[in-house]
């Protein structure tokens, strides 16, 4: 790592035995590693700490990592890599869809979850792009302030959510490919692209009039989807 201060992260999970061989990896590996037990503790220490990014068990007993991420999102955009077990793949999109960055499948190798990590982080420090007002379809986003408007009226949006109706935005009329959405959005060049229709479902919920019918956000057959002005 360089001289630089070295990137906190926050390790939040029950497995006491799994973090330390986790902390041990990422110390070693150069960030400054920081541990809680259960999730009131790491939503805690993460609400008053601010660490660069937070590494999230799901399935904890008491607050499980669910409600953890719903309530960082409320508070702050830190990135989230979540931890999951093997084909639970319902619970990787319930937490990818509440703002969650990445997720890396149990049982995994530190060297994976490190790589994950140190991926989340260039994409979370690189630098932000230019203001601009992005339009059509009744929305404005205004990119500097992260905002989005339908018809004046504010748009609660996830972080991907927001990524990708920005993506959509910025190529009105381009047929996307749902990998291609997956690796544009998500930074991911192999994943499950069930990820984005979900996403795609759950945006249309919010920005369509009827989003059984979209208007804007269509459906191309055998392709993907398209943002039709």
């Amino acid at each position: 790592m360089s001289s630089q201060a070295a990137p906190r992260v926050l390790v939040v999970d029950d497995d006491t035995a799994l973090a330390e061989v986790v902390a041990r990896y990422l110390r070693r590996e150069g960030f400054d590693v920081d541990y809680a037990a259960d999730g009131a503790t790491g939503l805690e220490r993460a609400l008053a700490t601010l660490p660069d990014l937070v590494v999230l068990d799901l399935m904890m007993p008491g607050m499980d990592g669910f409600e953890v991420c719903r309530r960082l999102r409320e508070a702050t955009s830190v990135p989230v890599v979540m931890l999951t077990a093997r084909g639970e793949e319902h619970d990787r999109i319930a937490g990818l869809d509440l703002g969650a960055d990445d997720y890396v499948t149990k049982p995994f190798s530190p060297g994976e979850l490190a790589a994950r990590v140190r991926a989340v982080l260039r994409r979370a420090t690189a630098a932000p792009p230019p203001a601009a007002v992005l339009t059509g379809g009744g929305l404005e986003i205004d990119t500097l302030a992260h905002k989005v408007h339908r018809d004046g009226a504010p748009v609660d949006l996830t972080a991907k959510e927001y990524d990708l109706l920005v993506c959509f935005l910025s190529n009105p009329g381009r047929a996307f490919q749902r990998d291609e959405l997956l690796e544009a959005v998500w930074g991911w060049s192999i994943g499950d692209t069930s990820t984005v229709t979900v996403h795609v479902r759950r945006l249309r919920e919010k920005i369509e009039d009827d989003a059984s019918a979209p208007r804007h956000l269509t459906t191309v057959r055998g392709v993907g989807y398209r943002w039709e002005p």
